[in-house]
């Protein structure tokens, strides 16, 4: 059997918006929020030299919602 190559600088970028996009949509699910188009985008097609994690759009009632959650915590 061979050994998994270590992860490329890409990959782990990649992982780290994921390990981001994900604990971010356990927060905001916690919160009664859900933001549908959650996703993670990279800049460069051959190298990313960071990922994004691209929130997309969401409903009015929504960025509300989101506003009051952050407001709350922030006041903490």
């Amino acid at each position: 059997m061979t050994e998994p190559r270590p992860a490329t600088p890409a990959q782990r970028k990649i992982k780290e918006a994921i390990d981001a996009r994900d604990a971010l949509a356990t927060a905001l699910t916690k919160a009664g929020i859900q933001l549908p188009a959650m996703d993670i985008r990279t800049p460069w097609a051959e190298e990313s030299r960071y990922a994004l994690v691209h929130l997309g759009l969401c409903a009015a009632p929504v960025a509300h919602a989101l506003a009051e959650v952050i407001t709350r915590g922030a006041s903490r």
